[in-house]
């Protein structure tokens, strides 16, 4: 979707923070024609790269912005979210794509009446492959979340949430899902050499499987159930290997379980601070 007419194009945009997630999405946003003039970023330690994009950088910001899109740190939240007070309960819409804060403590900093959009990415948005999952507050409303979906589609997939309590299992699946693959692949690249294999073949198989089957689980019209069957063969070794693995007690089902329900009461913890 083209940006250049829209109301974030003529009001402005504030990025607050530009690390490797608000780079990715501002570079995304100038490829769908937003202009580099209608974007402030405040960040402290901007990169070459940012220098160079011609937005306004650590300026005085416009009055009204249409969106400002909240990109630091929980940490440093408590410090640079009241500096935009005077943003507040009108019609700037807040995105945030910071984790464990929630949508009251915008509210409570800002106003009641802010329209407020919370988000949850993950790290494949840095390559424009990844999948954010939004809500709103009720101030915010239906015109608020699409306006929300039109950036952070810049990135990749954009789902909408019925209520917030469900961005805690969101995190447990997907934003902190990047990480239990890599851990897949450094195990698989691990049992390999285990089994002979040099470490840099071992790793380089690995990486491409795991690549190459996501892959194919997106772009196939096929389950990932129905693909595992297709693959296999009765009495074969995948079946060999997937009785290890589909153990109900300490393979795959009970351990993935754990780990998201871990990573979701985490996450559910960080929110109540």
């Amino acid at each position: 979707m083209k940006m250049k007419d829209s109301r974030i194009a003529a009001n402005g945009l504030v990025l607050l923070g530009c690390g490797k997630m608000g780079s990715a999405m501002l570079e995304g946003w100038l490829a769908r024609g937003l202009p580099p003039t209608s974007v402030w970023v405040v960040d402290p330690f901007p990169s070459e790269w940012l220098k160079a994009q011609g937005v306004h950088l650590n300026a005085e910001l416009p009055a009204a912005p249409a969106i400002v899109l909240v990109a630091v740190k929980p940490q440093m939240m408590a410090e640079a979210l009241p500096t935009l007070k005077a943003m507040g309960n009108g019609s700037t819409l807040f995105v945030s794509v910071a984790a464990g804060t929630p949508i009251r403590y915008f509210e409570e900093t800002l106003g009641v009446n802010t329209p407020v959009v919370r988000a949850m990415p993950n790290t494949p948005a840095a390559i424009s492959r990844g999948i954010t999952a939004i809500v709103a507050n009720d101030t915010a409303g239906e015109a608020a979340l699409d306006e929300a979906e039109t950036l952070l589609s810049a990135v990749g997939e954009v789902v909408r949430l019925d209520q917030e309590s469900q961005i805690d299992a969101v995190t447990g699946v997907s934003g902190s899902g990047p990480a239990y693959v890599f851990h897949m692949i450094e195990t698989m690249a691990a049992a390999g050499e285990a089994q002979g294999l040099p470490p840099g073949l071992s790793m380089q198989l690995a990486k491409a499987t795991v690549a190459g089957a996501g892959a194919l689980a997106m772009e196939s019209d096929e389950s990932p159930t129905q693909l595992r069957i297709n693959v296999t063969s009765p009495n074969g070794t995948t079946q060999a290997a997937l009785e290890v693995l589909m153990d109900e007690e300490n393979g795959f089902p009970a351990l993935v379980k754990r780990a998201v329900k871990a990573a979701t009461d985490r996450s559910k913890e960080l929110a109540r601070g």
